[in-house]
């Protein structure tokens, strides 16, 4: 029934235009508003594949990580993304992380960062 359904993701922020500066600016990603939609971000991603970022007035952060973005070097996307003012989480007691905060204790080099409205997303080492 949905074998061809061009499914997407979405997600919540508590404040649309702070999600807008932080995905735009300190990503670097596109970013456009949905037209005549007030509260409506699109996140322009690779692969053909648009996600959708909501202004949700009770809004709660995700517990799990919404949004991987594999990169070609992990270490340097995370010291990128420190120069940017991005903080990465340490999960003391769960995962053990480098001093980066780049986890590497199985699968690929992963480490994790929220965005303004406190959502959970990643930068991983992509599989060459």
């Amino acid at each position: 029934m949905l074998t061809d359904s061009k499914a997407f993701s979405s997600f919540s922020v508590d404040d649309v235009p702070r999600a807008q500066q932080f995905y735009s600016e300190t990503l670097g990603l596109r970013v456009t508003k949905v037209p005549d939609m007030e509260g409506l971000l699109t996140l322009h991603v690779t692969g053909d594949r648009d996600v959708l970022v909501y202004g949700k007035p009770d809004h709660a952060p995700a517990s799990f990580t919404i949004l991987n973005f594999p990169v070609e070097d992990v270490e340097r996307a995370v010291d990128a993304l420190v120069d940017r003012g991005v903080h990465f989480e340490r999960y003391d007691g769960l995962l053990n992380v480098d001093d980066k905060g780049i986890f590497r204790g199985g699968g690929p080099a992963i480490a994790w960062f929220k965005d303004p409205a406190g959502n959970v997303l990643s930068v991983m080492q992509r599989d060459s």
